[in-house]
């Protein structure tokens, strides 16, 4: 993994707070997190993070325990929605897309920066989601991913709110619809749209799932086709010799396997899941495949996608008489982008990091902050605290082993980048 420290100027503890200076530019130095503990305001907000950490964890239950399956999270929105309010956030409201925002002033002038974290699971309706305590985890779908990054999230809010800091850049406080997969992104990618809260952006921190371990600063980048190849299909003995969809489809994923893959920057290549026929005794009229392309490096993905369609398209034309027909649909798209471990963004949250007793390390992942990286704007995803595991299934669990340590790293960070006025 990268590592990557901050200029030793900026850590100097007889420098004068740079939190006092002029608002930064994009590209400026933020001030070091723990400048930032000099002011009343950050102590206060930071005392009141340890203070509630009951009613932070309580809350992530009260968030896990409320179902937001794909495409409907209407009811975790309006508890998130509730809780900006509580927190005394300003212009609260919901967006096209169905992302919940709300807004704590700086110089209006100037871009905000976002903390956000996501509404959605990937648990079907009907799921049971109610959590179990069993010894000291928490245990039950979504309990880490993504609950714990909204119960930070509006801790977050809380305490900046009750401290009193003034951020020179606003904080916009967002918890997105659809990161996880069917998804696609749709809530970030409204956000930096066209029209978009965030399309002008000083910089993008998500908080996602738990731990104090990784920062991601590497988007890794995915498309996702269904390929569907339909015929005349016909009984399988009187019918036989009319082309097979299924057949021609194993002969597709037979040359998709054999597809040289750079291992740098790394790309892979995964048939996901395959269906069709209507029974035993039919040639199948359709069949389809489910392939997921993933790479770093958004040329290099392109070009597997590119051959990817060549080869399906060579592979699946019958030898004989028949005739098929092969489509192809787009199911998901996710850029590919990085912030550079140099970037202020990156310096605070590393800094942050080491405040509170964490050496982190630099990684690579898929979410949310894909698609500013891919803008070119600084973006990151960081866990929230405590310790995790068995994300995406009914035995995701959550321990609160220095669960408040990532709700301060998440305050530090956005205030380092954002700049605090002077305190009279």
């Amino acid at each position: 993994m990268t590592r990557s420290d901050p200029d030793p100027s900026i850590s100097d503890p007889e420098r004068p707070p740079a939190c006092t200076d002029a608002p930064p530019g994009r590209g400026a130095r933020p001030a070091h997190p723990r400048e930032l503990l000099r002011l009343r305001s950050v102590r206060t907000a930071i005392d009141s993070i340890r203070r509630t950490d009951s009613r932070t964890l309580q809350e992530q239950v009260e968030i896990a325990e409320i179902p937001a399956p794909p495409f409907a999270e209407d009811a975790r929105a309006a508890h998130v929605e509730s809780g900006f309010r509580d927190a005394g956030l300003s212009r609260v409201e919901r967006d096209g897309a169905g992302n919940v925002l709300g807004l704590l002033p700086g110089e209006d002038s100037l871009p905000p920066v976002l903390l956000s974290a996501h509404l959605d699971t990937v648990f079907p309706a009907g799921t049971d989601s109610s959590i179990r305590l069993i010894g000291n985890c928490f245990t039950g779908p979504s309990i880490m991913d993504d609950s714990r990054g909204l119960a930070a999230l509006l801790a977050v809010a809380r305490s900046v709110v009750l401290g009193g800091a003034r951020p020179h850049h606003p904080l916009l406080f967002v918890g997105t619809v659809g990161e996880e997969g069917p998804g696609d992104l749709r809530g970030v990618k409204h956000l930096f749209g066209e029209n978009g809260a965030a399309r002008a952006c000083h910089g993008f921190i998500s908080l996602d799932g738990a731990g104090l371990g990784r920062i991601v600063v590497r988007g890794i980048g995915s498309i996702r086709l269904r390929f569907r190849l339909t015929g005349p299909g016909g009984h399988s003995w009187s019918d036989w010799g009319e082309p097979n969809p299924l057949h021609l489809l194993a002969r597709g994923v037979d040359a998709l396997t054999k597809l040289p893959l750079p291992a740098t920057p790394r790309t892979t290549l995964t048939v996901a899941r395959w269906g069709g026929g209507r029974s035993i005794n039919s040639i199948p009229d359709e069949g389809w495949i489910e392939v997921d392309l993933r790479s770093e490096d958004g040329a290099l993905l392109a070009d597997l996608e590119r051959r990817v369609r060549r080869h399906m398209q060579e592979a699946t034309q019958p030898e004989g008489p028949g005739s098929l027909r092969l489509s192809v649909e787009e199911i998901g798209r996710r850029p590919a982008g990085a912030t550079e471990a140099h970037a202020p963004l990156v310096v605070a949250a590393l800094a942050a990091s080491r405040v509170i007793g964490t050496e982190p390390l630099l990684s690579s992942s898929s979410t949310d902050a894909n698609i500013p990286m891919s803008l070119g704007i600084p973006a990151l995803t960081m866990g929230a605290g405590g310790e995790g595991g068995r994300a995406h299934t009914m035995d995701e669990w959550y321990r609160n082993t220095r669960g408040p340590e990532g709700v301060v790293r998440a305050l530090l960070t956005c205030l380092a980048v954002a700049g605090v006025s002077p305190e009279p």
